[in-house]
């Protein structure tokens, strides 16, 4: 039995997170497992209601829990910033989410704007930093408000968190992918201070995985290739802003952000899933956007807790329903309801 805190989120999370839900109570009767539910009401109307984001009370009790399952945040009467400060990267830091783990594979019958690419060519895994470089939160103003104003934002980089992250890349590599090819993408040529450090640590724990192809790449390189040839790439390792730069190109060429799940992680202790998508505001409340990313975030949930055969299940009836029965990945124009495509995923288990 798992303890599975649910956080539906704002907008369309809820809705997302309900399908989500349907397909893993219909996946663990078949592979004779529990999950134990706990929902929590953080997000932007309890935001607007009470002033409280994420009370330090929920995040001790989140701490107890298995896994977090969460929809989506972003609420449209809330500045952008203080929801995702508040909320998301408390979370990300607080639980010492360090992996950021992002699948990007392109199912049977999804289109990507990549001409003559398919499902056999755009099947890779981008495993980010997360807690650490420029998003740590480091910086200053000089003289703000002045014709003199400086502003200061450092990226740190420890030994300790870039090790930690290289190893689980490598160690990922090596028990999931058959490729065994891990690619590093810095920017060596200008950011000689970060990358050196990047570099030197992949080199050095190469060593110890001599069965890893591994390689370097500049971010721009990198973008330019996944475009031009995704097949290269196996498994791809990065810092914090970097990583979430190419997660993004990585969701559009499997086929939009309908489809898109991701996982923040620690290894052994409370992890996070969740579509990477938005709140979509504006589809909220219609039963039209699409629940896959988060059916497939629920995926990888059941993957990490140890339960790999349901989680596989779970892959392949999406993939049955994208190659035969959704007209596109795009809210409102899929040819069925988000609780009519759960139905059919629920139907191909």
């Amino acid at each position: 039995m798992y303890n599975i805190a649910v956080i539906p989120g704002d907008g369309t999370g809820p809705e997302q997170v309900q399908a989500g839900l349907k397909v893993l109570n219909a996946v663990q009767e078949k592979f004779d497992f529990k999950l134990e539910t706990v929902k929590y009401d953080l997000g932007g109307d309890r935001y607007l209601q009470t002033g409280e984001i994420l009370p330090d009370s929920v995040l001790e009790e989140l701490k107890n829990f298995d896994a977090i399952y969460l929809g989506a945040i972003g609420h449209p009467e809330v500045k952008p910033g203080i929801l995702e400060r508040g909320l998301l990267l408390k979370l990300r830091f607080e639980l010492d989410l360090f992996i950021n783990l992002r699948p990007v594979k392109l199912f049977p019958g999804v289109y990507t704007p990549i001409k003559d690419k398919g499902p056999e060519d755009i099947d890779f895994v981008v495993v980010r930093e997360n807690t650490e470089g420029l998003y740590a939160g480091t910086g200053r103003f000089m003289h703000k408000g002045t014709n003199d104003e400086v502003a200061i934002q450092e990226s740190i980089n420890t030994r300790f968190g870039v090790e930690r992250c290289l190893r689980y890349a490598f160690d990922y590599c090596r028990a999931k992918r058959k490729q065994k090819k891990l690619t590093l993408c810095g920017k060596t040529n200008v950011l000689t201070y970060a990358f050196d450090l990047w570099e030197r640590t992949f080199n050095e724990l190469g060593l110890f995985y001599p069965e890893i192809e591994r390689n370097y790449a500049h971010v721009d390189a990198i973008c330019m290739w996944m475009v031009k040839n995704p097949e290269w790439f196996d498994v791809i390792v990065t810092d914090n802003m970097f990583g979430d730069i190419i997660t993004d190109l990585g969701a559009i060429i499997q086929g939009g952000m309908g489809i898109a799940a991701g996982a923040n992680l620690h290894p052994g202790q409370v992890s996070m899933f969740e579509p990477i998508g938005g709140s979509a505001p504006k589809y909220a409340g219609k039963g039209v956007i699409n629940p896959l990313a988060a059916i497939c975030a629920g995926a990888m949930m059941l993957d990490y807790l140890g339960q790999t055969d349901a989680a596989a299940c779970i892959e392949k009836a999406v993939g049955a329903v994208c190659s035969s029965k959704l007209k596109t990945l795009n809210a409102a124009e899929m040819g069925y309801s988000t609780d009519q495509v759960c139905e059919l995923v629920i139907e191909h288990l």
